[in-house]
């Protein structure tokens, strides 16, 4: 690993990664929780952050452009005289092998857009739900009396 530049590429690599790993878990977990009456997996933020999320890597993918992430890092990378796909930082290595898989594009676009899929399905059988409307501290009132 060389200087600043290498450690940067590690970081954007670590965000990458915790992405990847946030969208690929967020599914199971919505399905799990709504099982187990978790409240936030039907939280709006969360729910359509991860839809929209999605939405995004698909549309990347089929539109045959890199992830931001990916030409942001590889850049780092270069900067830092790091030859080729193999970081030389444990980080870089291990959490890029696990990230970048070496498949043909059209799998990708297929994985993502079935899994886009499911997450759309899931938005209909496990809706969104609306936080309850804080009550009005006037109708207390008229419990009270």
């Amino acid at each position: 690993m060389t200087g600043i530049p290498a450690f940067w590429a590690d970081v954007v690599l670590v965000i990458h990664f915790g992405i990847a790993a946030s969208l690929t878990l967020g599914l199971p977990v919505i399905w799990i929780g709504a099982a187990a009456g978790w409240r936030f997996v039907r939280n709006p933020w969360f729910r359509w952050t991860h839809a929209g999320l999605m939405g995004v890597v698909l549309a990347e993918t089929v539109a045959g452009k890199l992830c931001p992430l990916t030409v942001w890092e590889a850049a780092l990378r270069r900067a830092a005289g790091e030859g080729g796909n193999e970081p030389a930082s444990f980080v870089g290595y291990w959490l890029g092998r696990v990230l970048f898989l070496d498949f043909a594009p059209v799998w990708f676009a297929v994985a993502y857009g079935l899994f886009f899929g499911l997450i759309v399905l899931t938005l209909l059988l496990v809706p969104v739900r609306r936080a309850a409307k804080p009550a009005d501290p006037r109708d207390r009132e008229k419990l009270n009396n």
